[in-house]
């Protein structure tokens, strides 16, 4: 099936609040409302519950934002979602992601030229989307990185949009469309 389970929903389907908030988001994006937000939509009050969720891991997290993208652009990679990596790699510019940094997460945190830090969050990201766990060595690396604060905060990140994967290959979700 190449065309979206759902089809993304309009004013009418989504309610006024949720469309209005689907184009303030295509305007901070460059692109017309994104379609996976029209189509969680569809589900008001889970859409705006998730809204809700999902800002404070990005961008209201306390992980430095470049590191955040670095993050979900790993997860998208490795759950081969067009849609996040895309959408991602977007936003990742603006947050300090380079074209450079984008091709060295294709080929993981043992590539050449990550920090020791980055290595360690790219590192946990793959033993979460592989093992849905982080071993022992794992933990100890991003503890020498980050807090426990920040510990919580990326395992429930990846979590987030391994979820989100999920649902967008699920649902078809289409490419969206940039602004001209």
């Amino acid at each position: 099936m190449s065309g979206p389970r759902v089809a993304p929903g309009g004013r009418r389907e989504i309610g006024t609040a949720n469309w209005l908030a689907c184009q303030a988001s295509g305007l901070v994006a460059g692109t017309n409302p994104p379609n996976l937000f029209a189509t969680l939509a569809r589900q008001r009050g889970l859409f705006r519950g998730w809204m809700w969720f999902a800002g404070r891991l990005m961008p209201g997290g306390r992980l430095p934002r470049r590191e955040s993208e670095l993050l979900i652009l790993r997860v998208a990679h490795l759950r081969d979602c067009a849609y996040e990596f895309d959408h991602h790699v977007r936003l990742g510019r603006r947050a300090g992601v380079t074209a450079a940094d984008v091709e060295r997460l294709r080929r993981g945190p043992g590539a050449a030229g990550w920090s020791a830090r980055e290595r360690a969050l790219l590192a946990a990201a793959d033993s979460l989307h592989e093992h849905r766990d982080l071993d022992d060595a794992t933990w100890t690396e991003l503890r020498a990185h980050l807090t426990p604060s920040q510990c919580v905060e990326l395992c429930m990140l990846v979590g987030h949009y391994e979820m989100l994967a999920t649902v967008i290959t699920a649902l078809r979700v289409q490419p969206d469309v940039p602004r001209r």
